[in-house]
Protein backbone atom coordinates (compact mmCIF):
# COMPACT_ATOMS: atom_id res chain seq x y z
CA UNK A 1 0.00 0.00 0.00
CA UNK A 2 1.50 3.25 -0.87
CA UNK A 3 0.11 5.79 0.90
CA UNK A 4 -2.42 4.77 3.75
CA UNK A 5 -3.64 8.20 4.52
CA UNK A 6 -4.36 8.69 0.22
CA UNK A 7 -7.93 7.95 0.23
CA UNK A 8 -8.03 11.31 2.77
CA UNK A 9 -5.38 13.40 1.57
CA UNK A 10 -6.36 13.14 -2.26
CA UNK A 11 -9.86 14.17 -3.45
CA UNK A 12 -11.21 12.28 -6.46
CA UNK A 13 -10.35 13.78 -9.58
CA UNK A 14 -11.05 12.71 -12.95
CA UNK A 15 -10.15 13.51 -16.73
CA UNK A 16 -11.83 16.62 -18.30
CA UNK A 17 -14.60 16.30 -20.64
CA UNK A 18 -14.92 18.79 -23.80
CA UNK A 19 -18.16 21.03 -22.89
CA UNK A 20 -20.94 19.41 -24.58
CA UNK A 21 -21.47 22.13 -27.08
CA UNK A 22 -17.83 21.93 -28.77
CA UNK A 23 -17.10 17.93 -28.36
CA UNK A 24 -20.80 17.35 -30.62
CA UNK A 25 -18.87 19.17 -33.73
CA UNK A 26 -16.83 16.00 -34.13
CA UNK A 27 -16.74 12.28 -34.03
CA UNK A 28 -13.34 12.31 -31.79
CA UNK A 29 -12.79 11.01 -28.20
CA UNK A 30 -13.35 14.57 -25.62
CA UNK A 31 -11.67 13.82 -22.78
CA UNK A 32 -8.03 15.27 -21.60
CA UNK A 33 -6.19 12.67 -19.67
CA UNK A 34 -5.13 13.95 -15.99
CA UNK A 35 -1.04 14.07 -16.06
CA UNK A 36 1.34 11.36 -14.90
CA UNK A 37 1.63 13.36 -11.60
CA UNK A 38 -1.58 14.02 -10.77
CA UNK A 39 -2.61 10.15 -11.76
CA UNK A 40 -0.22 9.04 -9.37
CA UNK A 41 -1.68 11.10 -6.63
CA UNK A 42 -5.06 9.38 -7.62
CA UNK A 43 -3.54 5.77 -7.06
CA UNK A 44 -3.09 7.06 -4.27
CA UNK A 45 -6.24 7.29 -2.77
CA UNK A 46 -6.48 3.19 -3.13
CA UNK A 47 -6.74 1.22 0.36
CA UNK A 48 -5.37 -1.81 -1.01
CA UNK A 49 -8.44 -3.44 1.01
CA UNK A 50 -8.13 -6.79 2.71
CA UNK A 51 -10.74 -7.72 0.87
CA UNK A 52 -11.10 -6.01 -2.29
CA UNK A 53 -14.38 -6.05 -3.54
CA UNK A 54 -12.87 -4.26 -6.94
CA UNK A 55 -11.35 -7.19 -8.40
CA UNK A 56 -14.06 -9.61 -7.15
CA UNK A 57 -16.11 -9.79 -10.01
CA UNK A 58 -19.01 -11.71 -8.03
CA UNK A 59 -22.62 -12.14 -8.67
CA UNK A 60 -24.19 -10.16 -6.01
CA UNK A 61 -28.18 -9.11 -6.13
CA UNK A 62 -28.17 -10.39 -9.13
CA UNK A 63 -25.53 -7.64 -10.60
CA UNK A 64 -21.88 -8.21 -11.00
CA UNK A 65 -19.81 -6.59 -8.32
CA UNK A 66 -15.82 -5.72 -9.20
CA UNK A 67 -14.28 -6.49 -12.17
CA UNK A 68 -14.89 -9.82 -13.85
CA UNK A 69 -11.25 -10.31 -15.09
CA UNK A 70 -10.40 -10.10 -11.78
CA UNK A 71 -7.96 -7.39 -12.46
CA UNK A 72 -5.06 -7.18 -9.78
CA UNK A 73 -6.63 -3.53 -8.80
CA UNK A 74 -4.81 -2.64 -5.56
CA UNK A 75 -1.79 -3.56 -7.03
CA UNK A 76 -0.98 -2.03 -9.98
CA UNK A 77 -2.30 1.02 -7.69
CA UNK A 78 -0.05 0.80 -5.83
CA UNK A 79 2.57 0.54 -8.47
CA UNK A 80 1.40 3.83 -10.44
CA UNK A 81 1.77 5.13 -7.14
CA UNK A 82 5.11 4.54 -6.43
CA UNK A 83 5.68 5.27 -10.19
CA UNK A 84 6.64 1.85 -11.30
CA UNK A 85 4.79 2.25 -14.25
CA UNK A 86 6.31 -0.94 -16.26
CA UNK A 87 5.67 -3.35 -13.54
CA UNK A 88 2.06 -2.12 -13.53
CA UNK A 89 1.73 -2.44 -16.98
CA UNK A 90 2.72 -6.13 -16.68
CA UNK A 91 0.21 -6.93 -13.69
CA UNK A 92 -2.27 -5.48 -15.88
CA UNK A 93 -1.83 -7.58 -18.98
CA UNK A 94 -2.04 -10.45 -16.56
CA UNK A 95 -5.49 -10.71 -16.50
CA UNK A 96 -6.97 -8.03 -19.04
CA UNK A 97 -6.15 -8.68 -22.88
CA UNK A 98 -7.08 -5.35 -24.19
CA UNK A 99 -6.96 -2.76 -21.32
CA UNK A 100 -7.15 0.35 -23.96
CA UNK A 101 -10.58 -0.84 -24.75
CA UNK A 102 -12.04 -1.29 -21.56
CA UNK A 103 -10.73 1.76 -20.01
CA UNK A 104 -12.88 3.78 -22.47
CA UNK A 105 -15.73 1.76 -23.15
CA UNK A 106 -16.43 -0.23 -19.43
CA UNK A 107 -18.86 0.96 -17.15
CA UNK A 108 -16.29 0.54 -14.15
CA UNK A 109 -17.45 -2.26 -12.06
CA UNK A 110 -14.26 -1.58 -10.31
CA UNK A 111 -15.46 1.55 -9.11
CA UNK A 112 -19.10 0.57 -8.53
CA UNK A 113 -17.46 -2.06 -5.74
CA UNK A 114 -14.30 0.04 -4.24
CA UNK A 115 -14.64 0.59 -0.38
CA UNK A 116 -13.78 4.62 -0.81
CA UNK A 117 -17.10 4.24 -2.80
CA UNK A 118 -19.17 3.42 0.59
CA UNK A 119 -18.68 6.55 2.33
CA UNK A 120 -17.35 8.77 -0.19
CA UNK A 121 -16.05 8.74 -3.84
CA UNK A 122 -13.85 5.73 -5.45
CA UNK A 123 -11.12 5.69 -6.66
CA UNK A 124 -10.43 6.56 -10.48
CA UNK A 125 -9.46 2.95 -11.03
CA UNK A 126 -10.85 2.99 -14.94
CA UNK A 127 -8.51 5.94 -15.56
CA UNK A 128 -5.60 4.90 -14.01
CA UNK A 129 -5.78 1.63 -16.12
CA UNK A 130 -5.86 4.12 -18.98
CA UNK A 131 -2.92 5.70 -18.14
CA UNK A 132 -1.22 2.19 -17.28
CA UNK A 133 -1.62 1.48 -21.06
CA UNK A 134 -1.03 4.22 -22.62
CA UNK A 135 2.00 5.09 -21.40
CA UNK A 136 3.15 1.10 -22.01
CA UNK A 137 2.05 2.33 -25.69
CA UNK A 138 4.41 5.46 -25.59
CA UNK A 139 7.27 3.60 -23.46
CA UNK A 140 7.64 0.74 -26.73
CA UNK A 141 6.39 -1.71 -23.75
CA UNK A 142 3.41 -2.83 -25.87
CA UNK A 143 5.14 -4.94 -29.24
CA UNK A 144 4.64 -8.16 -30.57
CA UNK A 145 6.02 -11.19 -28.92
CA UNK A 146 5.07 -14.17 -30.67
CA UNK A 147 5.53 -17.46 -29.52
CA UNK A 148 8.82 -19.58 -29.93
CA UNK A 149 7.27 -22.83 -30.60
CA UNK A 150 4.10 -23.94 -32.32
CA UNK A 151 1.86 -26.88 -31.31
CA UNK A 152 1.05 -27.23 -34.36
CA UNK A 153 -2.24 -27.23 -34.08
CA UNK A 154 -4.78 -24.50 -35.93
CA UNK A 155 -7.66 -22.67 -34.51
CA UNK A 156 -10.66 -21.02 -36.47
CA UNK A 157 -12.44 -18.43 -34.60
CA UNK A 158 -15.49 -16.99 -35.87
CA UNK A 159 -16.00 -13.27 -35.05
CA UNK A 160 -13.34 -10.96 -34.05
CA UNK A 161 -15.37 -8.65 -31.38
CA UNK A 162 -13.93 -8.44 -27.77
CA UNK A 163 -14.17 -11.97 -27.17
CA UNK A 164 -13.15 -13.23 -30.58
CA UNK A 165 -10.00 -11.31 -30.28
CA UNK A 166 -9.56 -12.26 -26.43
CA UNK A 167 -9.74 -15.92 -27.89
CA UNK A 168 -7.29 -15.06 -30.55
CA UNK A 169 -4.57 -13.60 -28.31
CA UNK A 170 -4.46 -16.50 -25.72
CA UNK A 171 -4.47 -19.55 -28.02
CA UNK A 172 -1.87 -17.68 -30.23
CA UNK A 173 0.22 -17.27 -27.14
CA UNK A 174 0.08 -20.80 -26.14
CA UNK A 175 1.24 -21.48 -29.74
CA UNK A 176 -1.50 -22.76 -31.95
CA UNK A 177 -2.14 -21.43 -35.32
CA UNK A 178 -5.20 -19.04 -35.25
CA UNK A 179 -7.43 -17.62 -38.15
CA UNK A 180 -10.24 -15.30 -37.06
CA UNK A 181 -12.85 -14.93 -39.90
CA UNK A 182 -14.65 -11.33 -39.55
CA UNK A 183 -18.06 -11.04 -41.96
CA UNK A 184 -17.75 -7.45 -41.97
CA UNK A 185 -15.20 -5.24 -44.23
CA UNK A 186 -13.09 -4.25 -40.92
CA UNK A 187 -11.90 -6.82 -38.04
CA UNK A 188 -12.81 -5.46 -34.89
CA UNK A 189 -16.95 -6.59 -34.31
CA UNK A 190 -19.21 -4.66 -31.81
CA UNK A 191 -15.86 -2.33 -30.88
CA UNK A 192 -15.58 -1.20 -34.70
CA UNK A 193 -18.92 -0.78 -35.42
CA UNK A 194 -21.43 -1.09 -32.51
CA UNK A 195 -19.33 1.60 -30.56
CA UNK A 196 -19.38 5.05 -31.65
CA UNK A 197 -15.78 6.89 -32.60
CA UNK A 198 -16.24 9.19 -29.63
CA UNK A 199 -16.18 6.50 -27.25
CA UNK A 200 -13.52 4.13 -28.89
CA UNK A 201 -11.20 5.91 -31.93
CA UNK A 202 -10.78 3.37 -34.52
CA UNK A 203 -6.90 4.07 -34.53
CA UNK A 204 -7.01 2.25 -31.09
CA UNK A 205 -8.30 -0.89 -32.10
CA UNK A 206 -5.81 -0.96 -35.73
CA UNK A 207 -2.87 -0.28 -33.04
CA UNK A 208 -3.66 -3.83 -31.22
CA UNK A 209 -4.47 -5.23 -34.12
CA UNK A 210 -1.28 -4.44 -35.80
CA UNK A 211 0.46 -6.50 -32.75
CA UNK A 212 -1.71 -9.13 -32.83
CA UNK A 213 -1.25 -9.81 -36.57
CA UNK A 214 2.81 -9.30 -36.02
CA UNK A 215 2.67 -12.05 -33.14
CA UNK A 216 1.54 -14.84 -36.24
CA UNK A 217 -2.85 -13.76 -36.00
CA UNK A 218 -3.75 -14.08 -39.23
CA UNK A 219 -7.42 -11.67 -39.84
CA UNK A 220 -9.64 -13.03 -42.68
CA UNK A 221 -12.86 -9.79 -43.27
CA UNK A 222 -15.39 -9.65 -45.77
CA UNK A 223 -16.03 -13.65 -44.36
CA UNK A 224 -19.42 -14.73 -43.28
CA UNK A 225 -19.13 -18.32 -42.00
CA UNK A 226 -22.61 -20.45 -42.58
CA UNK A 227 -23.28 -18.53 -45.82
CA UNK A 228 -19.87 -17.72 -48.00
CA UNK A 229 -17.44 -20.31 -46.08
CA UNK A 230 -19.58 -23.64 -45.21
CA UNK A 231 -19.49 -24.75 -41.63
CA UNK A 232 -18.20 -27.85 -43.03
CA UNK A 233 -15.12 -26.68 -44.28
CA UNK A 234 -14.19 -24.82 -40.87
CA UNK A 235 -14.37 -27.86 -38.78
CA UNK A 236 -12.53 -29.97 -41.74
CA UNK A 237 -9.11 -27.87 -41.64
CA UNK A 238 -9.25 -26.89 -38.14
CA UNK A 239 -8.78 -28.56 -35.17
CA UNK A 240 -11.52 -26.70 -32.98
CA UNK A 241 -13.66 -23.75 -33.92
CA UNK A 242 -14.88 -21.13 -31.98
CA UNK A 243 -18.13 -19.10 -32.19
CA UNK A 244 -17.95 -15.93 -31.27
CA UNK A 245 -20.49 -14.13 -33.10
CA UNK A 246 -22.23 -12.03 -30.64
CA UNK A 247 -26.31 -11.59 -29.80
CA UNK A 248 -26.68 -10.26 -33.02
CA UNK A 249 -30.54 -10.38 -33.37
CA UNK A 250 -31.65 -6.91 -32.30
CA UNK A 251 -35.08 -6.67 -30.51
CA UNK A 252 -37.77 -4.97 -32.45
CA UNK A 253 -40.98 -3.28 -31.63
CA UNK A 254 -43.69 -4.60 -33.52
CA UNK A 255 -46.64 -2.23 -33.48
CA UNK A 256 -48.94 -0.75 -36.33
CA UNK A 257 -46.93 1.06 -38.51
CA UNK A 258 -43.81 -0.51 -38.20
CA UNK A 259 -43.32 -1.12 -41.91
CA UNK A 260 -43.09 2.77 -42.20
CA UNK A 261 -39.52 4.27 -43.83
CA UNK A 262 -37.33 5.93 -41.39
CA UNK A 263 -37.68 2.97 -39.07
CA UNK A 264 -34.45 1.34 -38.26
CA UNK A 265 -32.60 -0.62 -35.40
CA UNK A 266 -29.71 1.14 -33.20
CA UNK A 267 -27.62 -1.46 -34.57
CA UNK A 268 -28.13 -0.50 -38.66
CA UNK A 269 -27.51 3.60 -37.25
CA UNK A 270 -24.44 3.39 -35.50
CA UNK A 271 -22.60 0.86 -37.90
CA UNK A 272 -23.37 3.13 -40.91
CA UNK A 273 -22.59 6.32 -39.27
CA UNK A 274 -19.18 4.32 -38.52
CA UNK A 275 -18.43 3.10 -41.30
CA UNK A 276 -19.27 6.30 -43.63
CA UNK A 277 -17.10 7.75 -41.34
CA UNK A 278 -14.29 5.60 -41.50
CA UNK A 279 -14.73 5.25 -45.15
CA UNK A 280 -14.93 9.04 -46.42
CA UNK A 281 -15.52 11.16 -43.58
CA UNK A 282 -19.69 11.08 -44.41
CA UNK A 283 -18.55 12.22 -48.18
CA UNK A 284 -19.87 9.03 -49.64
CA UNK A 285 -23.42 9.74 -47.83
CA UNK A 286 -23.59 6.37 -47.06
CA UNK A 287 -24.69 6.62 -43.51
CA UNK A 288 -28.44 7.44 -41.79
CA UNK A 289 -29.28 11.34 -41.76
CA UNK A 290 -30.11 12.56 -38.94
CA UNK A 291 -29.89 16.08 -40.39
CA UNK A 292 -32.85 18.24 -39.39
CA UNK A 293 -35.00 15.74 -38.18
CA UNK A 294 -37.36 14.80 -35.14
CA UNK A 295 -35.46 11.78 -33.76
CA UNK A 296 -37.00 8.93 -31.57
CA UNK A 297 -34.80 7.04 -29.66
CA UNK A 298 -36.35 3.90 -28.19
CA UNK A 299 -34.10 2.12 -25.45
CA UNK A 300 -32.71 3.76 -22.22
CA UNK A 301 -29.36 1.71 -22.41
CA UNK A 302 -25.70 2.65 -23.28
CA UNK A 303 -27.39 1.80 -26.77
CA UNK A 304 -29.50 4.60 -26.87
CA UNK A 305 -27.49 7.21 -25.34
CA UNK A 306 -24.86 5.92 -28.22
CA UNK A 307 -27.81 6.82 -30.48
CA UNK A 308 -28.72 10.24 -28.73
CA UNK A 309 -25.33 11.48 -28.91
CA UNK A 310 -24.60 10.60 -32.93
CA UNK A 311 -28.31 11.79 -33.49
CA UNK A 312 -26.91 15.08 -32.15
CA UNK A 313 -23.74 14.87 -34.12
CA UNK A 314 -25.34 14.09 -37.18
CA UNK A 315 -27.46 17.74 -36.82
CA UNK A 316 -31.03 16.50 -35.26
CA UNK A 317 -33.27 18.77 -34.84
CA UNK A 318 -34.52 17.50 -31.22
CA UNK A 319 -34.15 13.88 -29.35
CA UNK A 320 -37.00 11.85 -27.62
CA UNK A 321 -35.52 8.93 -25.57
CA UNK A 322 -38.23 6.49 -24.48
CA UNK A 323 -37.92 4.10 -21.38
CA UNK A 324 -40.34 1.74 -20.65
CA UNK A 325 -38.82 1.60 -16.82
CA UNK A 326 -39.30 4.29 -14.14
CA UNK A 327 -36.53 6.71 -13.33
CA UNK A 328 -34.26 5.14 -11.01
CA UNK A 329 -33.58 7.15 -7.91
CA UNK A 330 -30.10 9.55 -8.01
CA UNK A 331 -28.98 8.15 -4.88
CA UNK A 332 -28.54 4.41 -3.62
CA UNK A 333 -31.63 2.94 -1.90
CA UNK A 334 -31.77 1.18 1.03
CA UNK A 335 -32.34 -2.12 -0.41
CA UNK A 336 -29.15 -1.75 -2.47
CA UNK A 337 -26.43 -1.31 -0.75
CA UNK A 338 -22.51 -1.33 -1.04
CA UNK A 339 -20.88 -3.37 -2.91
CA UNK A 340 -23.98 -4.23 -5.28
CA UNK A 341 -23.74 -2.42 -8.40
CA UNK A 342 -25.60 0.74 -8.17
CA UNK A 343 -28.77 0.56 -9.51
CA UNK A 344 -28.89 4.41 -9.67
CA UNK A 345 -29.88 7.41 -12.58
CA UNK A 346 -27.18 7.60 -14.46
CA UNK A 347 -26.90 10.76 -17.47
CA UNK A 348 -24.72 9.78 -20.05
CA UNK A 349 -22.40 11.94 -22.70
CA UNK A 350 -25.25 11.40 -25.28
CA UNK A 351 -27.99 12.84 -22.58
CA UNK A 352 -25.34 15.87 -21.60
CA UNK A 353 -24.98 16.86 -25.11
CA UNK A 354 -28.76 16.78 -25.38
CA UNK A 355 -29.43 19.15 -22.30
CA UNK A 356 -26.73 21.23 -23.44
CA UNK A 357 -28.13 21.28 -26.95
CA UNK A 358 -31.91 21.42 -26.55
CA UNK A 359 -32.22 22.43 -22.51
CA UNK A 360 -33.88 19.39 -21.37
CA UNK A 361 -33.02 15.57 -20.90
CA UNK A 362 -34.39 13.75 -23.32
CA UNK A 363 -35.53 10.65 -21.39
CA UNK A 364 -38.82 10.23 -21.13
CA UNK A 365 -39.84 7.38 -18.99
CA UNK A 366 -42.73 4.73 -18.19
CA UNK A 367 -43.71 5.66 -21.81
CA UNK A 368 -43.81 3.16 -24.78
CA UNK A 369 -44.85 3.22 -28.44
CA UNK A 370 -48.51 1.75 -29.35
CA UNK A 371 -48.27 2.89 -32.87
CA UNK A 372 -46.20 4.44 -35.87
CA UNK A 373 -48.13 6.76 -38.47
CA UNK A 374 -47.17 7.16 -42.00
CA UNK A 375 -47.21 9.74 -44.47
CA UNK A 376 -48.95 9.62 -47.96
CA UNK A 377 -44.89 8.79 -49.03
CA UNK A 378 -44.44 5.81 -46.26
CA UNK A 379 -42.33 7.97 -44.37
CA UNK A 380 -42.81 7.93 -40.74
CA UNK A 381 -43.97 11.21 -39.48
CA UNK A 382 -45.88 10.51 -36.25
CA UNK A 383 -45.66 8.35 -33.38
CA UNK A 384 -48.67 7.07 -30.82
CA UNK A 385 -47.25 6.74 -27.13
CA UNK A 386 -48.57 5.87 -24.02
CA UNK A 387 -47.55 6.03 -20.52
CA UNK A 388 -47.15 3.27 -18.33
CA UNK A 389 -47.27 1.64 -15.02
CA UNK A 390 -45.83 -1.47 -12.97
CA UNK A 391 -48.20 -3.63 -12.11
CA UNK A 392 -47.71 -6.95 -9.83
CA UNK A 393 -48.36 -10.16 -12.35
CA UNK A 394 -50.36 -12.77 -10.35
CA UNK A 395 -49.03 -15.64 -12.40
CA UNK A 396 -44.98 -14.91 -12.34
CA UNK A 397 -44.84 -12.76 -9.13
CA UNK A 398 -43.19 -10.32 -11.57
CA UNK A 399 -43.94 -6.35 -11.59
CA UNK A 400 -44.97 -5.88 -15.49
CA UNK A 401 -45.53 -2.74 -17.51
CA UNK A 402 -49.01 -2.15 -18.44
CA UNK A 403 -50.40 0.61 -20.42
CA UNK A 404 -51.94 3.56 -18.14
CA UNK A 405 -55.99 4.48 -19.86
CA UNK A 406 -56.40 7.96 -21.31
CA UNK A 407 -52.25 8.97 -21.64
CA UNK A 408 -52.28 8.41 -25.17
CA UNK A 409 -50.31 11.03 -27.22
CA UNK A 410 -49.06 11.77 -30.69
CA UNK A 411 -45.47 13.27 -31.34
CA UNK A 412 -44.10 14.55 -34.31
CA UNK A 413 -40.81 12.34 -35.70
CA UNK A 414 -38.98 11.80 -39.04
CA UNK A 415 -36.81 9.52 -37.58
CA UNK A 416 -36.73 6.34 -35.42
CA UNK A 417 -33.48 4.33 -33.56
CA UNK A 418 -34.95 1.05 -31.87
CA UNK A 419 -32.58 0.50 -29.19
CA UNK A 420 -34.32 -2.27 -27.10
CA UNK A 421 -31.65 -5.09 -26.82
CA UNK A 422 -30.67 -8.39 -28.37
CA UNK A 423 -32.58 -12.07 -28.88
CA UNK A 424 -29.17 -13.66 -28.89
CA UNK A 425 -27.66 -15.53 -32.13
CA UNK A 426 -28.46 -15.46 -35.36
CA UNK A 427 -30.22 -18.26 -36.86
CA UNK A 428 -28.19 -19.40 -39.75
CA UNK A 429 -24.89 -19.67 -38.16
CA UNK A 430 -26.33 -21.76 -35.38
CA UNK A 431 -27.91 -23.90 -38.02
CA UNK A 432 -24.74 -23.91 -39.94
CA UNK A 433 -22.54 -25.86 -37.10
CA UNK A 434 -26.42 -27.62 -35.65
CA UNK A 435 -24.88 -26.70 -32.24
CA UNK A 436 -27.91 -26.40 -29.40
CA UNK A 437 -29.42 -23.38 -28.15
CA UNK A 438 -30.80 -22.49 -24.60
CA UNK A 439 -34.29 -21.03 -23.88
CA UNK A 440 -33.14 -17.58 -25.06
CA UNK A 441 -31.34 -18.76 -28.30
CA UNK A 442 -27.44 -18.62 -27.06
CA UNK A 443 -25.77 -21.23 -27.60
CA UNK A 444 -25.81 -23.80 -24.98
CA UNK A 445 -23.21 -25.03 -23.03
CA UNK A 446 -23.31 -26.94 -19.69
CA UNK A 447 -22.58 -24.21 -16.79
CA UNK A 448 -19.44 -22.66 -16.67
CA UNK A 449 -17.74 -24.51 -19.93
CA UNK A 450 -17.48 -23.60 -23.62
CA UNK A 451 -17.79 -26.86 -25.20
CA UNK A 452 -21.13 -26.73 -27.73
CA UNK A 453 -23.06 -29.70 -27.95
CA UNK A 454 -21.15 -30.18 -31.32
CA UNK A 455 -17.04 -32.17 -30.67
CA UNK A 456 -14.73 -29.42 -31.16
CA UNK A 457 -17.00 -26.63 -31.61
CA UNK A 458 -16.56 -24.05 -29.03
CA UNK A 459 -18.03 -20.56 -28.28
CA UNK A 460 -17.83 -17.53 -26.38
CA UNK A 461 -19.24 -14.06 -25.98
CA UNK A 462 -22.42 -12.75 -26.27
CA UNK A 463 -23.43 -15.64 -28.55
CA UNK A 464 -22.99 -17.76 -25.61
CA UNK A 465 -23.58 -15.89 -22.35
CA UNK A 466 -26.43 -12.90 -24.08
CA UNK A 467 -25.80 -9.30 -24.27
CA UNK A 468 -23.38 -8.41 -22.13
CA UNK A 469 -20.35 -5.80 -21.69
CA UNK A 470 -16.94 -5.39 -23.40
CA UNK A 471 -15.33 -6.77 -20.33
CA UNK A 472 -17.62 -9.99 -19.92
CA UNK A 473 -16.63 -10.85 -23.59
CA UNK A 474 -13.17 -10.35 -22.70
CA UNK A 475 -13.04 -12.57 -19.88
CA UNK A 476 -15.25 -14.99 -21.79
CA UNK A 477 -12.66 -15.15 -24.35
CA UNK A 478 -10.09 -15.85 -22.37
CA UNK A 479 -12.08 -18.79 -20.49
CA UNK A 480 -12.87 -20.44 -23.96
CA UNK A 481 -9.23 -20.33 -24.89
CA UNK A 482 -8.07 -21.69 -21.92
CA UNK A 483 -10.82 -24.49 -22.46
CA UNK A 484 -9.81 -25.20 -26.43
CA UNK A 485 -6.03 -25.21 -25.03
CA UNK A 486 -7.34 -28.03 -22.52
CA UNK A 487 -9.13 -29.86 -24.92
CA UNK A 488 -6.36 -29.70 -27.64
CA UNK A 489 -3.40 -30.26 -25.50
CA UNK A 490 -4.41 -32.59 -22.73
CA UNK A 491 -3.60 -29.77 -20.23
CA UNK A 492 -3.27 -25.99 -19.91
CA UNK A 493 -1.59 -23.43 -19.00
CA UNK A 494 -3.13 -20.16 -19.78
Amino acid sequence: MGKPTGFMDYERETAAAVSPKVRIKNFNEFHTPLSREKQRQQAARCMACGVPFCQSGMMIGGMASGCPLKNLVPEWNDLVYTGNWEQAYLRLMKTNCFPEFTSRVCPALCEAACTCNLNGDPVSTKENERAIIENAYEKGLVKPNPPKVRTGKKVAVVGSGPSGLATAMQLNMRGHSVTVFERSDRIGGLLRYGIPNMKLEKHIIDRRLAIMEAEGITFVTNANIGEDIPAEQLLKDYDRVVLCCGASNPRDIKVPGREAKGIYFAVDFLKATTKSLLDSNFEDGKFISAKGKKVMVIGGGDTGNDCVGTSIRLGAASVLQLEMMPKAPDTRAANNPWPQWPRVCKTDYGQQEAIAVFGHDPRVYQTTVTEFIANKKGEVCQAKLVKLEGKRDEKSGRTVMVPVEGTEEIVDVDLVLIAAGFLGSQKYVTDAFKVALDGRTNVATDPGKYQTSIPNVFTAGDMHRGQSLVVWAIREGREAARAVDESLMGYTNL
